[in-house]
C-alpha cells in the first residue's frame, strides 16, 4: 500500500445510479468537504429528491456511514481496495422532515393495529 499522501480518486454514486466524478482528493479532505463538493455538483435536471444542506447527505463506503469530522484517509477501507483504483462511495439523501406531520402524529390517539405475517 502507498504511503497515504497520494491523491485518492473517488466517485460518488447517487441513489438513481448516476455518478458524480471521479475526482482526486487529498487524503486529509474531510467527509464534510466531500459532501459540500457533492452538493455543489448535484444534478438539477429531473431530480425529484435533492439535498438542501450537507446534513441532508450521507456517504457510505464499504457499508459504513462516514462521519463528517473524519478525513478521507481515515474513512478508507484498507482491505479489498486495489491501489490506484477509483473508490465508489454511495450517496443517500435524507428525505425532508415534515414537522407538522410529526406533531400531528404525536398528538393523535394511538390506534390498535394488527400485524400480519405471511409465511
Amino acid at each position: 500500500m502507498a504511503g497515504g499522501k497520494e491523491p485518492i480518486e473517488v466517485r460518488f454514486r447517487l441513489f438513481d445510479g448516476t455518478d458524480i466524478g471521479p475526482s482526486k482528493y487529498d487524503p486529509s479532505t474531510t467527509v464534510s468537504a466531500l459532501k459540500e463538493f457533492i452538493l455543489a455538483r448535484w444534478p438539477q435536471a429531473d431530480k425529484d429528491i435533492a439535498p438542501k444542506t450537507v446534513n441532508d447527505l450521507k456517504l457510505i463506503n464499504a457499508g459504513r456511514i462516514l462521519e463528517n469530522n473524519r478525513t478521507l484517509a481515515e474513512s478508507r477501507v484498507p482491505v479489498g481496495e486495489v491501489p490506484g483504483s477509483v473508490i465508489t462511495m454511495h450517496v443517500v439523501v435524507r428525505p425532508p422532515q415534515a414537522d407538522k406531520n410529526k406533531k400531528q402524529l404525536a398528538n393523535s390517539p394511538k390506534q390498535n393495529r394488527c400485524g400480519c405475517t405471511i409465511l
